[in-house]
């Protein structure tokens, strides 16, 4: 057994049996890094410390990617630990994997809130790229979980940064960096500090030439910033009908904020796979004073929506998968489009335009043309053909 291998009872943990369906699978894509068994094993020291002693619900499990953290815990013999994901894709990774190894019911499915964090005193984490999610992170370890409370964050070096240091040092007295383990590190802060009675997140920034407010959560993509290729296909907004409108892989909410001001009778829901976005995205309607009028679910591709009912999709593709660029979650997202919409109703969407879509929106929705095409992106509008 590797030292950064967790012991369990029933000797190495297998690994090779997780998997990150219904995320996209791919042999590039892996279900578990080495900063999970570096982090658990570090986990595993801790709870078994002279005088430390923790039960499975003192301990939180943030940034588990498909469950190999909270699972090497389970099998360990550790119940009851508490888990927060992000991606609903995550969440229902780890149920499978749980399923699989044996090890449903052993943990407790949480926001990123008081019912997460009060009471525990063991944080073990996956660090996130953003430094505004590792700070709302910090934030929420030190204003809900015990004082003594001990922050376990991990991550692969050549992803970490001397500023993550920092973040946490807002937060916790002490700060330390551990040696490098198969290229992974574990930052561990202790001696939580008082935190300001407000909450920092969500951010909120004004657009006025988009006459728009954007809020956003520390683990939303562009924070409150308006990228680029939302804002061009802003400009279509003429041309797109009124009806029952998606805006699949929301965001921060704004085309589909953006979509009911425009259109004051429209029915709008917003879906993302991002709980961070779904938190922003319900934060921008209340901002737009439209909060009644947008509803926004936390869902794998539009999956918790009814098929053939909306007269428009909105649609802005991811590229990335993690760390991997990836055209995966742009298809799976088209394909939904394609369940979504009625015959007859239009899918409008931006992407870069290196990536040719085209091909996919034919397959999966229907005939297919350029809107608009800029130096860095396409609008296309493709119409559902009938069933």
């Amino acid at each position: 057994m590797h030292e950064t291998d967790p012991p369990g009872p029933g000797g190495a943990f297998p690994f090779e049996l997780l998997g990150r369906f219904p995320d996209v699978e791919a042999p590039n894509l892996q279900a578990h890094d080495a900063t999970d068994r570096l982090l658990a094993a570090r986990a595993l020291e801790h709870v078994s410390a002279p005088g430390r002693a923790l039960a499975g619900s003192e301990i939180a499990v943030i940034g588990d990617a498909y469950g190999a953290l909270a699972l090497q815990l389970a099998a360990a013999g550790l119940t009851g630990v508490r888990v927060h994901q992000d991606l609903a894709t995550g969440r229902a990774a780890l149920a499978a994997n749980a399923a699989r190894l044996g090890l449903a019911g052993t943990f407790t499915v949480h926001e990123l809130d008081a019912g997460l964090l009060a009471g525990v005193r063991l944080v073990v984490a996956q660090l996130p790229r953003g430094l505004a999610e590792l700070e709302e992170t910090a934030d929420a370890v030190a204003r809900w979980a015990e004082p003594d409370v001990l922050l376990l964050a991990g991550g692969r070096v050549k992803h970490m940064a001397l500023a993550m240091n920092d973040v946490l040092a807002a937060r916790f007295a002490s700060v330390t960096a551990g040696l490098a383990a198969h290229k992974s590190r574990v930052l561990t802060a202790q001696g939580a500090l008082p935190v300001p009675p407000d909450r920092a997140f969500p951010v909120c920034a004004r657009h006025d030439d988009v006459a728009l407010t954007l809020c956003a959560h520390g683990g939303a993509f562009a924070g409150p910033r308006l990228d680029l290729g939302t804002r061009y296909l802003l400009g279509f907004l003429d041309r797109i009908p009124a009806g029952r409108a998606v805006d699949l892989g929301c965001g921060t909410g704004a085309l589909a904020a953006a979509y009911a001001l425009r259109h004051p009778d429209a029915e709008v829901v917003a879906t993302d796979r991002s709980a961070a976005a779904v938190r922003s995205a319900r934060a921008t309607a209340e901002a737009n004073g439209i909060g009644h009028r947008v509803r926004v679910e936390h869902d794998d591709a539009g999956g918790s929506l009814p098929e053939a009912a909306a007269d428009v999709v909105l649609l802005n593709p991811p590229f990335h998968l993690g760390a991997s660029v990836h055209a995966g979650a742009g298809i799976r997202l088209i394909e939904a489009a394609g369940r979504l919409l009625r015959p007859g109703g239009e899918l409008w969407c931006v992407a870069n335009s290196h990536l040719d879509y085209r091909a996919a929106l034919v397959r999966e929705v229907g005939r297919t043309e350029t809107a608009g095409r800029a130096r860095k992106f396409t609008v296309t509008r493709s119409v559902r053909r009938a069933r």
